[in-house]
Protein backbone atom coordinates (compact mmCIF):
# COMPACT_ATOMS: atom_id res chain seq x y z
CA UNK A 1 0.00 0.00 0.00
CA UNK A 2 1.28 3.48 -0.85
CA UNK A 3 2.45 5.72 1.99
CA UNK A 4 -0.05 8.42 1.01
CA UNK A 5 -2.86 5.90 1.45
CA UNK A 6 -1.52 4.79 4.82
CA UNK A 7 -1.56 8.38 6.02
CA UNK A 8 -5.33 8.62 5.53
CA UNK A 9 -6.50 5.04 6.12
CA UNK A 10 -5.94 4.13 9.76
CA UNK A 11 -8.60 1.61 10.64
CA UNK A 12 -10.44 -0.49 8.05
CA UNK A 13 -13.85 -2.09 8.39
CA UNK A 14 -14.12 -5.00 5.95
CA UNK A 15 -17.65 -5.95 4.88
CA UNK A 16 -17.03 -9.52 3.72
CA UNK A 17 -19.19 -11.56 1.37
CA UNK A 18 -18.58 -14.86 -0.40
CA UNK A 19 -15.44 -15.75 -2.35
CA UNK A 20 -11.69 -15.33 -1.95
CA UNK A 21 -11.36 -11.54 -2.20
CA UNK A 22 -11.96 -10.75 1.51
CA UNK A 23 -9.02 -12.99 2.44
CA UNK A 24 -6.73 -10.91 0.23
CA UNK A 25 -7.96 -7.73 1.92
CA UNK A 26 -7.28 -9.15 5.38
CA UNK A 27 -3.72 -10.11 4.40
CA UNK A 28 -3.00 -6.74 2.79
CA UNK A 29 -4.41 -4.76 5.72
CA UNK A 30 -2.33 -6.70 8.22
CA UNK A 31 0.83 -6.32 6.13
CA UNK A 32 0.24 -2.57 5.87
CA UNK A 33 -0.12 -2.17 9.63
CA UNK A 34 -3.71 -0.95 9.44
CA UNK A 35 -6.16 -1.96 12.14
CA UNK A 36 -8.91 -4.17 10.82
CA UNK A 37 -12.46 -5.04 11.84
CA UNK A 38 -14.17 -7.80 9.86
CA UNK A 39 -17.95 -7.91 9.45
CA UNK A 40 -19.08 -11.14 7.81
CA UNK A 41 -22.43 -11.06 6.04
CA UNK A 42 -24.51 -14.07 7.04
CA UNK A 43 -25.43 -16.54 4.27
CA UNK A 44 -22.52 -15.29 2.16
CA UNK A 45 -19.24 -15.19 4.08
CA UNK A 46 -18.20 -18.53 5.58
CA UNK A 47 -17.92 -18.35 9.37
CA UNK A 48 -15.24 -21.04 9.48
CA UNK A 49 -12.98 -18.91 7.27
CA UNK A 50 -13.26 -15.77 9.40
CA UNK A 51 -12.87 -16.70 13.07
CA UNK A 52 -12.03 -13.08 13.88
CA UNK A 53 -15.23 -11.71 12.29
CA UNK A 54 -18.54 -10.70 13.73
CA UNK A 55 -21.47 -11.85 11.61
CA UNK A 56 -24.68 -10.01 10.77
CA UNK A 57 -27.39 -10.18 8.16
CA UNK A 58 -27.15 -7.52 5.46
CA UNK A 59 -30.39 -6.04 6.82
CA UNK A 60 -28.86 -5.34 10.25
CA UNK A 61 -27.49 -1.98 9.21
CA UNK A 62 -27.70 -0.41 12.66
CA UNK A 63 -25.77 -3.24 14.32
CA UNK A 64 -23.06 -3.11 11.65
CA UNK A 65 -22.68 0.66 12.09
CA UNK A 66 -22.47 0.30 15.85
CA UNK A 67 -19.63 -2.22 15.65
CA UNK A 68 -17.69 -0.12 13.15
CA UNK A 69 -18.02 3.01 15.24
CA UNK A 70 -17.19 1.22 18.48
CA UNK A 71 -14.02 -0.06 16.80
CA UNK A 72 -13.09 3.47 15.61
CA UNK A 73 -13.17 2.41 11.95
CA UNK A 74 -12.29 5.23 9.54
CA UNK A 75 -12.75 3.51 6.16
CA UNK A 76 -14.99 0.70 4.93
CA UNK A 77 -14.05 -1.82 2.24
CA UNK A 78 -16.64 -4.01 0.52
CA UNK A 79 -15.23 -7.31 -0.76
CA UNK A 80 -16.80 -10.58 -1.83
CA UNK A 81 -20.11 -11.55 -3.36
CA UNK A 82 -23.32 -10.41 -1.68
CA UNK A 83 -26.31 -11.17 -3.87
CA UNK A 84 -29.26 -8.83 -4.25
CA UNK A 85 -31.63 -9.42 -1.32
CA UNK A 86 -35.23 -10.54 -1.51
CA UNK A 87 -36.81 -7.45 -0.01
CA UNK A 88 -40.09 -9.27 0.59
CA UNK A 89 -38.35 -11.38 3.24
CA UNK A 90 -35.97 -8.64 4.39
CA UNK A 91 -35.90 -8.21 8.19
CA UNK A 92 -34.09 -4.94 8.84
CA UNK A 93 -33.27 -3.54 12.26
CA UNK A 94 -34.50 -0.06 13.18
CA UNK A 95 -31.72 1.73 11.29
CA UNK A 96 -32.31 -0.52 8.29
CA UNK A 97 -36.05 0.24 8.31
CA UNK A 98 -35.23 3.94 7.88
CA UNK A 99 -33.49 3.19 4.58
CA UNK A 100 -35.59 0.30 3.28
CA UNK A 101 -37.62 2.38 0.82
CA UNK A 102 -34.46 3.98 -0.56
CA UNK A 103 -32.80 0.56 -0.96
CA UNK A 104 -35.79 -0.83 -2.83
CA UNK A 105 -35.99 2.18 -5.15
CA UNK A 106 -32.26 2.04 -5.85
CA UNK A 107 -32.40 -1.69 -6.56
CA UNK A 108 -35.03 -1.11 -9.25
CA UNK A 109 -32.51 1.00 -11.18
CA UNK A 110 -29.86 -1.74 -11.17
CA UNK A 111 -27.01 -3.22 -9.15
CA UNK A 112 -24.71 -0.23 -9.57
CA UNK A 113 -27.43 2.13 -8.31
CA UNK A 114 -28.01 -0.14 -5.31
CA UNK A 115 -24.30 -0.26 -4.47
CA UNK A 116 -23.97 3.50 -4.82
CA UNK A 117 -26.87 3.96 -2.44
CA UNK A 118 -25.29 1.62 0.13
CA UNK A 119 -21.89 3.32 -0.09
CA UNK A 120 -23.57 6.70 0.28
CA UNK A 121 -25.22 5.49 3.51
CA UNK A 122 -21.83 4.65 4.99
CA UNK A 123 -20.34 7.94 3.80
CA UNK A 124 -23.17 9.87 5.47
CA UNK A 125 -22.26 8.07 8.70
CA UNK A 126 -18.74 9.48 8.41
CA UNK A 127 -16.84 6.58 6.85
CA UNK A 128 -14.55 6.74 3.84
CA UNK A 129 -14.85 4.03 1.19
CA UNK A 130 -11.63 2.26 0.23
CA UNK A 131 -11.59 -0.08 -2.76
CA UNK A 132 -10.07 -3.58 -2.78
CA UNK A 133 -7.67 -2.56 -5.56
CA UNK A 134 -6.22 0.24 -3.43
CA UNK A 135 -5.42 -2.25 -0.69
CA UNK A 136 -4.37 -5.03 -3.08
CA UNK A 137 -2.97 -3.34 -6.17
CA UNK A 138 -1.17 -6.57 -7.14
CA UNK A 139 -4.56 -8.17 -7.85
CA UNK A 140 -5.21 -5.93 -10.86
CA UNK A 141 -5.02 -7.56 -14.29
CA UNK A 142 -1.97 -6.22 -16.18
CA UNK A 143 -1.99 -5.29 -19.84
CA UNK A 144 -1.15 -8.06 -22.28
CA UNK A 145 -1.20 -11.86 -22.12
CA UNK A 146 -1.14 -13.32 -18.61
CA UNK A 147 -0.17 -16.81 -19.73
CA UNK A 148 1.45 -18.64 -22.65
CA UNK A 149 -1.63 -19.65 -24.68
CA UNK A 150 -1.59 -17.70 -27.98
CA UNK A 151 -4.32 -15.32 -29.14
CA UNK A 152 -5.38 -15.39 -32.80
CA UNK A 153 -6.65 -12.50 -34.92
CA UNK A 154 -10.13 -14.02 -34.75
CA UNK A 155 -9.94 -13.97 -30.97
CA UNK A 156 -8.93 -10.31 -31.05
CA UNK A 157 -11.95 -9.46 -33.18
CA UNK A 158 -14.22 -11.29 -30.73
CA UNK A 159 -12.62 -9.40 -27.84
CA UNK A 160 -13.14 -6.04 -29.54
CA UNK A 161 -16.80 -6.83 -30.20
CA UNK A 162 -17.23 -8.16 -26.67
CA UNK A 163 -15.88 -4.96 -25.15
CA UNK A 164 -18.22 -2.84 -27.28
CA UNK A 165 -21.26 -4.95 -26.37
CA UNK A 166 -20.31 -5.09 -22.67
CA UNK A 167 -20.05 -1.31 -22.58
CA UNK A 168 -23.55 -1.04 -24.04
CA UNK A 169 -25.19 -3.41 -21.54
CA UNK A 170 -23.11 -1.87 -18.76
CA UNK A 171 -24.44 1.58 -19.61
CA UNK A 172 -27.90 0.22 -18.76
CA UNK A 173 -26.57 -1.28 -15.48
CA UNK A 174 -27.32 -4.81 -16.67
CA UNK A 175 -24.10 -6.81 -16.36
CA UNK A 176 -20.35 -6.90 -16.90
CA UNK A 177 -19.75 -9.97 -19.05
CA UNK A 178 -20.33 -11.04 -22.65
CA UNK A 179 -19.49 -14.18 -24.64
CA UNK A 180 -18.66 -13.74 -28.33
CA UNK A 181 -17.78 -16.53 -30.78
CA UNK A 182 -16.69 -15.79 -34.34
CA UNK A 183 -18.48 -12.45 -34.17
CA UNK A 184 -21.71 -13.94 -32.83
CA UNK A 185 -22.86 -12.79 -29.40
CA UNK A 186 -23.72 -16.00 -27.52
CA UNK A 187 -24.63 -14.60 -24.12
CA UNK A 188 -25.00 -11.43 -22.09
CA UNK A 189 -24.68 -11.44 -18.31
CA UNK A 190 -27.73 -10.33 -16.36
CA UNK A 191 -28.73 -11.08 -12.76
CA UNK A 192 -27.60 -14.72 -12.87
CA UNK A 193 -23.89 -13.83 -12.84
CA UNK A 194 -20.96 -15.04 -14.91
CA UNK A 195 -20.98 -18.69 -13.79
CA UNK A 196 -24.59 -19.35 -14.75
CA UNK A 197 -24.16 -17.37 -17.98
CA UNK A 198 -21.30 -19.70 -18.96
CA UNK A 199 -23.47 -22.68 -18.07
CA UNK A 200 -26.06 -21.38 -20.53
CA UNK A 201 -23.39 -21.13 -23.22
CA UNK A 202 -22.38 -24.77 -22.65
CA UNK A 203 -25.96 -25.82 -23.52
CA UNK A 204 -26.18 -23.91 -26.81
CA UNK A 205 -26.15 -25.82 -30.13
CA UNK A 206 -22.67 -27.10 -31.05
CA UNK A 207 -22.79 -25.45 -34.47
CA UNK A 208 -22.59 -21.95 -32.95
CA UNK A 209 -20.07 -22.54 -30.16
CA UNK A 210 -16.89 -24.39 -29.40
CA UNK A 211 -16.26 -27.31 -27.09
CA UNK A 212 -13.35 -28.58 -25.02
CA UNK A 213 -11.85 -30.42 -28.01
CA UNK A 214 -12.35 -27.50 -30.41
CA UNK A 215 -12.58 -24.30 -28.34
CA UNK A 216 -13.95 -21.10 -29.86
CA UNK A 217 -15.05 -17.74 -28.58
CA UNK A 218 -14.13 -15.46 -25.71
CA UNK A 219 -15.51 -14.41 -22.35
CA UNK A 220 -15.08 -10.64 -22.00
CA UNK A 221 -15.48 -8.90 -18.62
CA UNK A 222 -15.76 -5.10 -18.57
CA UNK A 223 -16.46 -2.61 -15.81
CA UNK A 224 -19.68 -0.66 -16.41
CA UNK A 225 -19.04 2.79 -17.97
CA UNK A 226 -20.62 4.76 -15.11
CA UNK A 227 -19.76 2.28 -12.35
CA UNK A 228 -18.22 3.43 -9.10
CA UNK A 229 -15.04 1.36 -9.25
CA UNK A 230 -14.57 1.37 -5.48
CA UNK A 231 -16.75 -1.73 -5.42
CA UNK A 232 -17.56 -4.76 -7.60
CA UNK A 233 -14.80 -4.70 -10.20
CA UNK A 234 -15.03 -7.59 -12.69
CA UNK A 235 -13.16 -10.57 -11.27
CA UNK A 236 -11.37 -13.53 -12.82
CA UNK A 237 -10.39 -16.56 -10.75
CA UNK A 238 -9.70 -20.27 -11.24
CA UNK A 239 -13.43 -21.02 -11.28
CA UNK A 240 -13.86 -18.55 -14.16
CA UNK A 241 -11.22 -20.39 -16.18
CA UNK A 242 -12.73 -23.79 -15.39
CA UNK A 243 -16.24 -22.73 -16.39
CA UNK A 244 -15.01 -20.93 -19.53
CA UNK A 245 -13.32 -24.17 -20.61
CA UNK A 246 -16.46 -26.19 -19.90
CA UNK A 247 -18.39 -23.70 -22.07
CA UNK A 248 -16.00 -24.44 -24.95
CA UNK A 249 -14.32 -21.03 -24.97
CA UNK A 250 -10.79 -20.19 -26.13
CA UNK A 251 -10.03 -17.51 -23.56
CA UNK A 252 -10.94 -14.79 -21.13
CA UNK A 253 -10.31 -11.06 -21.53
CA UNK A 254 -10.66 -8.13 -19.16
CA UNK A 255 -9.76 -4.46 -19.04
CA UNK A 256 -6.25 -4.04 -17.63
CA UNK A 257 -6.16 -2.10 -14.38
CA UNK A 258 -9.94 -2.47 -13.97
CA UNK A 259 -10.24 -6.24 -13.52
CA UNK A 260 -9.22 -8.27 -10.48
CA UNK A 261 -7.30 -11.55 -10.77
CA UNK A 262 -7.70 -13.83 -7.76
CA UNK A 263 -5.20 -16.66 -7.20
CA UNK A 264 -3.12 -15.47 -10.14
CA UNK A 265 -0.67 -18.39 -10.05
CA UNK A 266 -3.51 -20.92 -10.12
CA UNK A 267 -5.29 -18.99 -12.88
CA UNK A 268 -2.18 -19.08 -15.08
CA UNK A 269 -1.49 -22.76 -14.37
CA UNK A 270 -5.08 -23.83 -15.02
CA UNK A 271 -5.42 -21.69 -18.16
CA UNK A 272 -2.26 -23.22 -19.62
CA UNK A 273 -3.43 -26.74 -18.72
CA UNK A 274 -6.82 -26.19 -20.35
CA UNK A 275 -5.44 -24.28 -23.34
CA UNK A 276 -7.18 -20.97 -22.65
CA UNK A 277 -5.63 -17.52 -22.91
CA UNK A 278 -6.09 -14.78 -20.31
CA UNK A 279 -5.44 -11.24 -21.49
CA UNK A 280 -5.67 -7.68 -20.22
CA UNK A 281 -6.80 -5.09 -22.77
CA UNK A 282 -5.85 -1.43 -22.57
CA UNK A 283 -9.19 0.41 -22.54
CA UNK A 284 -7.58 3.57 -23.94
CA UNK A 285 -7.13 1.72 -27.21
CA UNK A 286 -10.85 1.00 -27.51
Amino acid sequence: MHASVLETILNIGLIAGAGKLPKHIITAAKESGCELSVIGIKNFANKSEYPEAQFYHASEFGKILKILKNNNVTDVCFAGVIKRPDFSSFKPDLKGIMHLKGLINASKRGDDSLMRYIMNLFEKEGFGIVSPQVLCKDLLLPEGSLNSTPISDAHKLDIDKGISIAQIIGSYDIGQSVVVCNGLVLALEAQEGTDLMLERVSKLPREIRGDIQNPKGVLVKVVKPSQDTRIDLPTIGPETIKRASEAGLSGVAGISGKTLILERTNVIKLADQLGLFVVGINSREK
